[in-house]
């Protein structure tokens, strides 16, 4: 996960906001009352949890209270953790999982075997929120429109909007499968054929997408940096995420105007929060999952669920809040990997705009000590194809993707420019592979002059269409050339037309972490830290959701 959660621009946003801020809606009062009697002996549950369940902490605690059962999260993203359970990482270090949904680990042999007694606890469903000129231009004040409707206002040029990454993070892929759902309307699971029929009108409506994340609350802080104006790059109409989290983004106090909830009428995909006990769970621990899912699922927990998270109840027989309506119809989700595999594979490689990505790579002369140029390289192969893995997949370079190799000691070196072929992505790949076992060590630390050098490339591409970012990778401070103050005045003094181009730095070795987070808020970027035992190669992977 990122070093940090982009606090600075958060801030800055609440700052700028606050005497221009629209009435934020009442916060919802948690109910008093008695609770379940479901107590038993003291347990710990260890359980492997969505980064978004972060917001259960309160009510948790209340739980352990009433059951005995104290809750251990360990949160992590919807695709990492899929790749744990599935390759028995989750088999006696957890004893429960508690995802979105367990719909993708379903289609996973190796992980559905693994999966034991599972309560749905709440839900959410991924809906749209627009901005209020956005939903009277197109005619959507009253909240209403389709995937339908929307795909073709983004088609037209008209809406543009904040999404995350499919192939990482639950919205976005619950957001894929509705609008190809939405667009193929045979009211089936999709399936192969039917993606290749929607790509069309899949293609138009991903032609709006300018925000790209590998986590929910990133996405957010991006989305209200450029409302705001802290982040470099104009304001997008609207923002793809749960409908929980518009709500309580509408509630916070951070906004202008408040966003209008777009709940499509032709359906959406929900997630459904089951806690689900592990079949390697030993005895103690289904005792404890029990006590703490009748707790969860009781009248009291599930509106002080509703009225701290947003969230709808799990169960029936709690009142919805008076400005929530009823739930909107509900999808079929793909019921088979091969269904899945295909829609991210068709997303990747050609329904979304393409990346143009520069990798800032520091090869001066202390990067040849510790192994670290070794690392490098490894990290860097793993994104051409040789990586197997479930999330290995899914991180590799991307068809039609531009990559931009700028390799750095005392000064940049000379760009070496791929671009992976569409009909034939694989040889693009190895071309990649080779270039990165190339690379040597030697020389000083020259940073700001090759970052400046980096968005030199993406400022001077004739092909403004693309997802633009820089990563750089630093084990030191740079001793050459322009300073940081020189880069944030060049960063700064870009057209306010220019493509918005966050950097991604990645620590490493002895990195200077002050400016390097510098680098990062300046830019509209996330600091990344790959030190003190980090895996170079995850964190590679892991910033694709973001490029």
């Amino acid at each position: 996960m990122p070093e940090v959660r982009r606090l600075l621009a958060v801030l800055s946003t609440t700052v700028l906001l606050a005497g221009c801020t629209a009435s934020p809606e009442p916060p919802r009062t948690p109910p008093t009352g008695p609770a379940p009697v479901v107590s038993g002996p003291a347990t710990t549950l260890r359980v492997l949890a969505g980064s978004e369940l972060a917001d259960m902490q309160p009510i948790l605690d209340e739980a352990a209270k009433a059951t005995g059962v104290t809750v251990q999260l360990d949160l992590i993203g919807s695709l990492e953790g899929a790749e744990r359970v599935a390759t028995g990482g989750a088999d006696g270090k957890y004893d429960a999982l508690w995802f979105s949904s367990n719909r993708y680990l379903e289609t996973l042999p190796e992980a559905k075997q693994r999966l034991g007694n599972a309560t749905r606890i709440m839900g959410s469903p991924v809906v749209l929120g627009v901005r209020p000129a956005t939903a009277q231009r197109l005619g959507w004040t009253a909240g209403t429109a389709t995937w339908k409707d929307i795909a073709a206002a983004a088609g037209r040029g008209e809406l543009t909007f904040a999404m995350t990454d499919p192939a990482t993070s639950n919205t976005g892929f619950s957001a894929l499968v509705a609008v190809a759902s939405a667009l193929d309307g045979s009211g089936r699971a999709l399936d192969a054929a039917a993606i290749d029929r929607v790509a069309a009108p899949l293609t138009g409506f991903f032609s709006g997408q300018r925000i790209t994340a590998g986590s929910s609350g990133w996405l957010t802080d991006a989305f209200l940096g450029r409302m705001a104006g802290t982040d470099p790059g104009p304001a997008v109409d609207g923002l793809i995420t749960y409908e929980a989290s518009l709500l309580e983004l509408n509630s916070s106090g951070k906004l202008s105007e408040q966003l209008t909830v777009i709940r499509p009428g032709d359906g959406v995909v929900s997630a459904d929060y089951p806690l689900t006990l592990l079949t390697s769970a030993p005895t103690g621990a289904r005792d404890a999952h029990e006590r703490l899912t009748a707790y969860l699922r009781g009248r009291v927990a599930q509106e002080q669920i509703v009225a701290r998270t947003w969230r709808r109840p799990g169960t029936t027989g709690v009142a919805l809040p008076s400005d929530l309506p009823a739930a909107p119809v509900e999808l079929s989700f793909p019921d088979t990997r091969a269904a899945i595999e295909a829609l991210l594979t068709a997303y990747q490689d050609r329904l979304r705009r393409p990346s143009r990505t520069v990798y800032v790579l520091d090869v001066s002369g202390s990067m040849a000590k510790d192994g670290r140029l070794k690392q490098l390289k490894a990290a860097l192969e793993g994104l051409t194809g040789v990586n197997t893995s479930l999330t290995g997949e899914h991180c590799r370079f991307r068809s039609r993707e531009e990559v931009i190799l700028l390799p750095f000691s005392s000064r940049p070196a000379a760009p070496q420019r791929y671009t992976v072929d569409a009909a034939a992505p694989q040889p693009s790949r190895d071309l990649l592979r080779a270039a990165a076992g190339r690379l040597r060590a030697g020389g000083d630390t020259a940073v700001y002059d090759s970052l400046l050098a980096a968005y030199r490339e993406i400022d001077g591409a004739a092909d403004r269409n693309r997802f633009a970012s820089i990563v750089l990778m630093t084990d030191g401070e740079s001793n050459r050339g322009r300073v940081l103050a020189d880069f944030e005045k060049q960063v700064r003094q870009r057209p306010a037309t220019a493509e918005p181009v966050p950097v991604f730095p990645v620590l490493f070795g002895e990195a200077a972490e002050g400016q390097m987070r510098r680098v990062a808020t300046v830019s509209g970027g996330e600091l990344w830290d790959a030190r003190r035992g980090g895996d170079l190669t995850k964190t590679f992977c892991q910033i694709r959701g973001y490029q």
